[in-house]
């Protein structure tokens, strides 16, 4: 997996947001891009629930 800095994140996000972007739309864009880091750092030490055990807890 290719690891992106912050700083080059942002770069993205900014060419991408539109002239009439707010600063509550680019938080937002952080805001979502942090929470997939977060996730995917996650799956990656080991911290997940299969499908089965949700299944399993949600009683489904």
């Amino acid at each position: 997996m290719i690891t992106r800095t912050v700083k080059s994140e942002l770069r993205d996000i900014a060419k991408r947001m539109p002239t009439s972007a707010t600063y509550s739309d680019a938080m937002y864009e952080l805001y979502v891009r942090m929470k997939i880091a977060k996730g995917r750092q996650a799956a990656d030490e080991g911290h997940v629930v299969s499908h089965e055990e949700v299944r399993r807890r949600l009683k489904v």
